[in-house]
């Protein structure tokens, strides 16, 4: 019993083995804690891991990286020889060119003063040459790749001569033309941004919501917790007989359809006899916390697509959605089929818009979506309920950063020029928030776990949903500059579902894609053609012809043969429908 009680004192006093060695499992607990806990706080969108990543992996193959830095000391020869030449007054082609897309150096001072020259083209040197090193790096998944290059490219960005004061000969030269006042404007602007905190692109009192924006005539027909169904008034005497139902997306607002009358979509589609309902969604606040993808499904894409039904006496409807719009749209049809059979199918047919169901690949934003990022934005939702919207705005201005922030640093700012007047920029400021939960799942289950293309691997509202259950006649638009749904990705949304398939490529990007009203001379273009399920994007894009001019009709010939006859318009409310509010509604305008 002594030899006992001294050998389990032991420890205690500090004198035994197992005392002095550590517990190493505690240890790594321990660590890692502390290491998630940093990774957190300092770096939750993990822009430092991937560029360490790339400049370890550049070590680690010494041979690579040799005949890298040879590619580069032959370039550099050249851009020397260019700064000789240009320095000593003789005339010499750059030898970098800017990308066909930037515009930062489309000044001829940067061309003809030797000194600026100078600056722009070392600048592009080192920028390229990083860039390709990044995309090139040895060792590193493509992800990787990829996700180093982009921070690494927003920081090349942010340096960039064009954005401050003493390197922009552009402003420089407005400095001294206005006499300063340029820069007394500019400062005027910066301190505006920061008292709006955000780098404005346009003026929040240029539109105001139901009088130069969302002015189509209407009125709010329906209302739940979620959303306000917005019923149009006709345009023409007759409409066809069944109606079109728009799900919209409940990132930003619904109004990105109805800004004003030459942009409308809205305006465009009563013009040619349909019958219109769209959603107008609930700014979700804290209360709202605990509603889920379920929610939406039932309460929103399935009470509009009823109501519709039952008010103009139809029973399908035409169903269109537009990016997260869409998704939610291609899990409703999977859902209803599953829910009511074939038979009863309450769509007859269904468009997107730069919708993605195979998030394998989704684009730029891809490097904001990881295990480490999710579970920090779960967090902050956690803490206030809900996404914030100018959180999410941001991230997809950084997408775009020399279009979207620095751009406007340097009109703004550095020029001292107030802000256009833009309806698309004002749109894209006006930010929605996100429910934790539904957003929650959204990004594991859609983003991080990709299961909405597997067959019965995700479950709303009761019903297993697979896509090849689908088969309504789908008619497809991506856009080709698309930063968000990506088209080629887009385009894999045929490989999942059945049924006849037209497939849109329209030229421009996720929003001026498809806000693309005819018009002439036609400002863009588009390809479209009916797809198959084993039909690559390439492929399918070299033997379909370029159209100028606008899908918009092309969709026409495609839908208006399909929505019945033509019957006398209904008005947009009354009778056992009166109007709860005038359009665009009461949801829209809530901040």
């Amino acid at each position: 019993m002594h030899v006992h009680g001294a050998a389990s004192a032991s420890p205690t006093r500090g004198g035994g083995i197992a005392a002095r060695v550590p517990d190493t499992r505690a240890l790594y607990r321990d660590f890692t804690h502390f290491h998630d806990g940093v990774v957190a706080a300092v770096d939750p969108f993990g822009v430092t891991a991937p560029i360490l990543h790339a400049q370890l992996a550049w070590l680690l193959h010494p041979q690579a990286l040799a005949e890298r830095l040879v590619r580069l000391s032959s370039d550099l020869v050249q851009l020397q020889w260019h700064t000789l030449r240009r320095g000593a007054g003789l005339p010499s082609p750059d030898p970098v060119q800017p990308h066909a897309d930037d515009p930062r150096f489309a000044d001829p001072v940067w061309t003809e003063l030797a000194n600026w020259d100078l600056v722009k083209e070392w600048y592009l040197a080192f920028t390229h040459h990083l860039q390709d090193m990044l995309f090139e790096t040895p060792g590193l998944s493509g992800k990787e790749r990829r996700r180093a290059a982009f921070w690494w490219r927003k920081w090349l960005n942010a340096v960039a001569p064009t954005n401050c004061l003493w390197s922009n000969p552009i402003a420089l030269r407005k400095l001294a033309e206005s006499g300063g006042t340029s820069l007394w404007h500019g400062l005027h602007n910066m301190l505006d941004d920061l008292e709006a905190g955000k780098i404005r692109m346009t003026r929040a009192d240029d539109f105001k919501v139901g009088e130069n924006l969302a002015t189509t005539p209407g009125a709010v027909v329906s209302r739940n917790r979620l959303l306000e169904i917005i019923h149009y008034a006709p345009t023409r005497p007759q409409v066809h007989a069944e109606p079109v139902v728009i799900v919209t997306p409940w990132i930003n607002k619904f109004y990105i359809l109805d800004l004003n009358p030459k942009k409308s979509l809205v305006r465009f589609l009563l013009d040619q006899g349909l019958d219109v309902f769209i959603t107008s969604w609930k700014n979700p606040d804290a209360s709202m916390s605990e509603v889920r993808f379920d929610d939406y499904l039932l309460e929103g894409i399935d009470a509009i697509v009823q109501f519709a039904r039952q008010f103009t006496g139809a029973e399908r409807v035409h169903a269109v959605g537009y990016c997260i719009g869409g998704t939610a749209l291609a899990m409703y049809m999977a859902w209803a089929n599953r829910r009511f059979g074939e038979e009863a199918m309450p769509v007859a047919d269904w468009t997107l818009f730069t919708t993605l169901v195979d998030f394998r690949k989704p684009g730029d934003i891809e490097v904001f979506i990881d295990e480490d990022s999710v579970a920090h934005l779960c967090a902050r939702m956690a803490r206030d309920g809900y996404l914030d919207g100018a959180a999410m705005a941001a991230s997809f201005r950084l997408l775009r950063s020399n279009s979207l922030i620095w751009h406007y640093v340097v009109h703004g700012w550095l020029y001292g020029e107030a802000p256009a007047p833009f309806d698309v920029l004002y749109w894209n400021m006006d930010t929605t928030r996100m429910p934790r939960a539904m957003h929650a799942w959204y990004l594991r289950a859609l983003y991080l776990d990709n299961r909405l293309i597997e067959p019965d691997e995700l479950t709303i509202a009761g019903e297993p949903l697979d896509l090849g259950c689908i088969h309504q006649p789908l008619y497809a638009v991506a856009a080709e500059d698309d930063h968000i749904a990506p088209w080629a990705q887009a385009f894999r949304t045929t490989h999942y579902v059945c049924g006849d398939k037209r497939f849109v490529l329209s030229s421009s990007g996720h929003i001026l894609g498809i806000v693309n009203p005819p018009v002439t001379p036609p400002k863009r273009a588009y390809w479209a053609a009916t797809v198959h399920r084993t039909d690559k994007p390439a492929e399918w894009r070299a033997r379909t012809a370029r159209q100028a001019g606008s899908w918009w009709n092309d969709w026409m010939a495609w839908l208006k043969p399909r929505c019945g006859e033509l019957v006398p318009a209904r008005p947009a409310a009354g009778g056992d429908h009166p109007a709860l509010a005038p359009a665009p509604g009461t949801y829209v305008l809530e901040a």
